[in-house]
């Protein structure tokens, strides 16, 4: 899951404990958590628009999917005026933190890492707010994050 650091680090998720993933505006992104996500998974804390941008640590799903509430009021950035509590569009889950790496996992040493070719992250013009992770790369990824 990424997330700007200046909006929300994985320092803020460590404060909070727990927060709702809200603000997810991508169909793709959207189908993953309502779809694939369950309580439990694991999660690569990611940092966008950082310098560096990488893998701070991990956070696990810590709700089932659900509407996001941010679609249906009118003052939020995340409005969306098609969709009604009937028939919701946005869906997002809570998220709890289980640790900050020792080692930032930086986006650079993702992409030259031969143990992680074939990472979504990694793959050009790959922006998505959350992506899914195979088993493998997520434990490499946790091992050179330590």
């Amino acid at each position: 899951m990424k997330t700007d650091v200046e909006d929300y680090s994985i320092d803020d998720l460590k404060r909070d404990k727990k927060t709702a993933w809200v603000g997810v505006r991508n169909y793709q992104a959207r189908n993953y958590i309502r779809d694939q996500m369950q309580v439990g998974d694991l999660v690569s804390f990611y940092h966008s628009i950082a310098a560096p941008s990488g893998i701070a640590g991990v956070a696990k799903v810590a709700s089932k999917p659900r509407p996001d509430p941010t679609q249906f009021e009118k003052k939020s950035t995340y409005y969306d005026p098609k969709a009604t509590k009937a028939k919701p569009i946005w869906f997002l889950v809570d998220i709890a933190f289980v640790k900050k790496f020792k080692d930032f996992v930086p986006l650079e040493q993702i992409k030259s890492d031969p143990k992680l070719a074939g990472i979504m992250v990694a793959q050009k013009g790959s922006r998505l707010s959350v992506q899914p992770v195979s088993k493998k790369h997520f434990a490499v990824i946790c091992k050179i994050g330590k």
